[in-house]
């Protein structure tokens, strides 16, 4: 069941004032207003003209800066924008308050359409891939390729880990887990999402913690931030549920655009054994896999995914004039098999 109860929280106009996003050197934000919803879209110019477009769609609590280290590294093949989900970073709540995997894949199709940059290369982490993977499904003329980081699709015995973020969706959880933690500071909200999301959370620089810290208050402040959380997560619950030709694995089925899959041995939240049946589920796919990294590789080896992509252009026919992948790099050792 599609989340579609009216939202409980004010229109976007009369939401109070938080502080500024954070935006990296040569980013630049812009407020996209379409039917129902007011998109934040992060972009980067690209290296030259003509570059084929990307977009980026983020996980679950998360927001456009969970690609500002992968993104740069793709400047010169592609002309990236990364987008705020409604109700995630500075997207306020859609009217309607549908945060369903089709809500969100609704948004996204809406910024496609138009901004007329399709066909583009079509990221999506956690949630985020979920969203894109129903995406390419239904509107394969919207993708000219896939990469999925960690996407979060139905997993029949789900990692213990995870099951707190499941919760969220449960009626009356969100309520009593704000109750419970109303004393934790950002630095502590920060500590344990870098713990449950990362493979070595030592990996998180100290200016990447102090801008992640920042972020966390600036989002505890929204009065739509556990709103939009707990909507979310039982929009994935409920995409789990659906069978048929709604269902995320018989999408996935379907999905015709040359697809890159990236998974973690270290992901506590979307299990490293679901690797090999995205890979048979995708009919044209290139499996990566990292045994060190967790559940956000392209922020834990930005590197790594940059590389494993441009040769999945090359692979495809679809890297940029000039550019070919001159080498593996060395921060993380990576099995990268054919799958499809």
């Amino acid at each position: 069941m599609p989340s579609t109860e009216p939202p409980s929280v004010p229109p976007a106009n009369v939401l109070p004032k938080v502080a500024a996003v954070k935006v990296a050197a040569g980013e630049r934000l812009r407020s996209v207003q379409l039917p129902g919803i007011t998109l934040t879209v992060r972009s980067r110019p690209p290296a030259r003209e003509g570059l084929p477009p990307a977009l980026y769609v983020h996980g679950l609590g998360g927001s456009s800066q969970n690609w500002s280290a992968l993104m740069p590294l793709l400047d010169g093949v592609v002309a990236g924008e990364a987008v705020d989900l409604p109700g995630f970073g500075d997207s306020p709540p859609p009217d309607d308050g549908d945060y369903s995997i089709t809500g969100h894949a609704r948004a996204v199709i809406r910024h496609l359409d138009a901004a007329g940059r399709g066909p583009v290369h079509l990221f999506g982490n956690s949630l985020g891939g979920a969203v894109v993977t129903r995406v390419a499904a239904v509107r394969p003329d919207l993708v000219r390729t896939l990469t999925l980081v960690s996407p979060a699709l139905p997993e029949l015995r789900v990692q213990r880990s995870a099951v707190p973020t499941g919760l969220l969706a449960l009626p009356g959880v969100v309520s009593l887990f704000t109750r419970l933690t109303r004393e934790w500071t950002a630095e502590q909200r920060v500590r344990g999402v870098t713990a449950l999301c990362y493979g070595d959370p030592g990996r998180v620089s100290p200016e990447g913690f102090r801008n992640a810290v920042e972020e966390m208050e600036r989002r505890m402040r929204l009065p739509y931030f556990w709103d939009a959380m707990a909507r979310s997560a039982r929009g994935i619950v409920n995409a789990y549920t659906l069978g048929g030709q709604h269902g995320l694995w018989r999408q996935a089925e379907r999905v015709l655009a040359p697809t890159l899959l990236v998974y973690g041995g270290r992901d506590q939240l979307v299990g490293y054994r679901m690797a090999q049946r995205a890979a048979r589920a995708f009919r044209d796919s290139r499996l990566l896999t990292l045994p060190d990294a967790g559940h956000v590789a392209m922020m834990e080896y930005p590197e790594t995914v940059a590389t494993a992509f441009r040769e999945f252009l090359a692979d495809t026919g679809e890297s940029a004039v000039g550019e070919r992948t001159e080498g593996a790099v060395d921060d993380e050792p990576a099995n990268q098999t054919t799958g499809g």
